[in-house]
């Protein structure tokens, strides 16, 4: 058999396809090569592009917002704030020292072991004392608080004299010195803002930052009060802020941590309540939650008008306002012969309801006592806050229920201290309007997250009561009596925040050599004029009412002299870039 009679197919044969090696070969290679490369190429700019590009942009979006600064003074803030808070504890023990003999906390027992005039004079004296400083030290005559801080949110950039936070600060602890019925937190959470507010002016920081760092002031001072810090979180958005941004969360946690850590440093990590074992015995008791949460609202009614009507009484005689608050203390005084419970913040006799010492007969008078002395406390304008007494109330309020539905229902009823945790909560809740911060706080402050669903049905029922038969929470009372009403939206607030000067045009100066005389406006003129101090929600309103597009902005010490022009349209593109930046503000 001759091998050359066999066709070579690998070489040969014209049916086969192009030979797998030689030089043929190379464009094959050279194209596949190219493919890979192009693809690696195109993976490296859609990488770049995507991810890359991205994360520069965030970062440098990040720093740009000076957002590290921002997280620093979110520490500083709260590690300040929380020995701010020990400091004024520790006043408040300094100014009750001289009439009770001790320093410490539970009050009503040691006004049990002093003798009745001690009793009787000492609120008078003190508010004497803290109705002089008031009259000749404090912008307004009165003490600041929570309200404050609110409005300063709103309205005034976030600036707080930093004299006046120390000021109020003082005056609080001496008024709880005292024996004041009054609260605790109010004050040091206007501290706690003041302190941040005196910060953010070292630093040029924008608007959001400032809000989100007076917000940290307030968590801080929350944190360190109750040793809550994730109540002093929520308590911060939901009531200082108004909204849940993201951006402000870290900075705002950072400082309500630190102020919670500062507190648990020195005063250790425990409750700042301490109750007996609780349980919920069977699920036939959520109506009893329920009318808990009517009765709660009630009461968180009652309070909140008995102090709005004994202030209307109370300013309709004319008196210098040192003889005011000492009346008013002398009055507190009388109360206390009787139920010296309602001396000072009254975290003894909050514990005692929790614990269920108190005979029912007892708390339902102690209700009416505490409303009445703190009513005429807060009235009379002793300094202090509403966030103690309201938990105070709400305490003996629930203690009283569950009293009495335990013995009407022995088989449904739940274990002691549960019904006085859930009104102490639910009335709180009802005139703080903070629904959410309030159940945090009574979690932390109880060390208990069992009772979720009755706490929750509870709290909702008070506040969405309260809500329908009064319409705004204490603070927004305080508020409103300002003229301040933040509740109808943010729009109202920006309306009063802008004023004329961020949107005139200034006049155009004359040119080199030209003279010019100044332009004025007659003084018997109807011309419509506006001045740079003028709000945004008036500057509006004259356009309104003159059919005028174009307005002249006037000397505020000349008011014939025209210094600028205010333009609809400008006003209008103020107020619109305003909504916008606070809507961005609220979701980033």
């Amino acid at each position: 058999m001759s091998v050359t009679n066999k066709p070579d197919r690998s070489v040969n044969s014209q049916h086969d396809g192009p030979p797998h090696t030689g030089a043929d070969a190379t464009p094959a290679v050279g194209n596949s090569a190219g493919a890979s490369t192009g693809l690696l190429s195109k993976a490296r700019e859609s990488l770049r592009n995507v991810i890359i590009e991205r994360f520069v942009h965030n970062l440098r979006e990040f720093l740009d917002d000076r957002q590290p600064l921002t997280w620093l003074l979110g520490l500083l803030i709260g590690i300040s704030v929380g020995y701010a808070a020990l400091a004024f504890r520790y006043l408040i023990g300094v100014f009750q020292l001289p009439w009770l003999g001790t320093m410490d906390e539970r009050v009503a027992s040691a006004a049990s072991g002093v003798s009745w005039w001690y009793i009787l004079l000492a609120p008078a004296v003190g508010g004497l004392i803290v109705g002089y400083l008031l009259e000749k030290l404090m912008p307004g005559q009165r003490a600041h608080a929570v309200a404050d801080v609110i409005e300063a949110r709103a309205l005034r950039d976030c600036k707080i004299e930093p004299r006046t936070g120390f000021m109020s600060a003082a005056l609080a602890a001496m008024s709880l010195g005292a024996g004041a019925s009054a609260g605790r937190e109010g004050p040091v959470v206007h501290l706690g803002a003041a302190i941040a507010s005196w910060l953010e002016d070292r630093f040029q920081l924008s608007a959001s930052n400032r809000r989100t760092l007076l917000a940290s002031g307030a968590a801080a001072a929350v944190a360190a009060s109750f040793n809550a810090p994730i109540a002093g979180v929520l308590f911060a958005h939901e009531v200082i802020l108004g909204h849940y941004a993201m951006r402000a969360f870290v900075p705002i946690v950072i400082a309500s941590v630190a102020g919670g850590v500062i507190s648990r440093i020195h005063l250790g990590n425990f409750p700042a309540f301490t109750i007996p074992d609780y349980q919920i015995t069977t699920y036939w008791e959520v109506p009893a939650f329920a009318l808990l949460g009517v009765t709660c609202a009630v009461v968180a009614i009652l309070f909140e008008f008995s102090i709005m009507a004994t202030e209307r009484i109370v300013w309709h005689f004319e008196m210098p306002l040192w003889l005011r608050t000492a009346l008013g203390g002398l009055c507190v005084g009388l109360i206390a012969l009787v139920f010296p419970q309602v001396l000072g913040v009254g975290y003894e006799t909050t514990d005692q309801a929790l614990y269920m010492r108190l005979p029912v007969g007892l708390l339902i008078a102690l209700i009416i006592a505490k409303s009445a002395a703190t009513a005429i406390s807060l009235s009379v304008r002793f300094a202090g806050g509403i966030f103690s007494p309201s938990l105070y109330l709400g305490a003996l309020t629930g203690a009283a229920f569950g009293t009495i539905a335990v013995a009407a229902f022995p088989e449904v009823g739940a274990s002691h201290g549960l019904y006085a945790l859930l009104g102490m909560g639910a009335v709180a809740a009802a005139v703080l309007g903070a629904p959410i911060s309030t159940t945090l706080i009574c979690f932390e402050l109880t060390g208990g997250y069992d009772l979720a669903i009755a706490l929750l049905l509870t709290v909702s029922i008070s506040v969405g009561l309260t809500q329908a038969l009064l319409g705004h929470s204490f603070f927004h009372w305080q508020l409103a009596k300002r003229g301040l009403f933040l509740q109808e939206g943010p729009h109202k607030s920006i309306m009063r925040r802008l004023t004329v000067i961020n949107f005139m045009s200034d006049l155009k100066p004359p040119q080199s050599g030209e003279a010019r005389e100044p332009l004025r406006i007659s003084s018997d003129s109807d011309e419509p004029w506006l001045m740079p101090s003028d709000t945004l929600e008036r500057a509006l309103r004259t356009f309104d009412r003159t059919g005028n597009t174009r307005i002249a902005v006037v000397s505020e010490n000349d008011q014939t002299l025209v210094i600028g022009w205010a333009d609809r349209m400008h006003a209008l593109n103020a107020f619109n870039k305003a909504l916008i930046d606070a809507h961005v503000e609220e979701h980033k």
